[in-house]
């Protein structure tokens, strides 16, 4: 049930952060939930990192586990548009 509420929560903050991050991206819907999952999992972990000091998969109850998860996919994206160009 956990990568479930990850891929939920993944795919809402990869819209959310496509929506406000400036420019263009590119790619479609799945791109921006493959990120937007990748992005979520990667902020989530980073955080209970520094708060608890351990690795864990769990999601933040509320409104501070969706804004993790939106700058974790914001992230994913900027690092996407990065590898992207250069591969261009």
């Amino acid at each position: 049930m956990n990568l479930i509420a990850w891929a939920i929560l993944g795919i809402v903050a990869g819209a959310i952060a496509k929506l406000l991050y400036p420019g263009d991206q590119g790619g479609g819907i799945l791109s921006t939930m493959v990120l937007g999952i990748i992005g979520a999992f990667l902020g989530g972990s980073l955080v209970t990192l520094v708060t608890t000091g351990t690795i864990s998969l769990s999601t933040f109850p509320g409104l501070p586990g969706i804004i993790v998860a939106i700058l974790g996919a914001m992230v994913a994206i900027f690092l996407w548009v990065l590898v992207d160009r250069n591969a261009a």
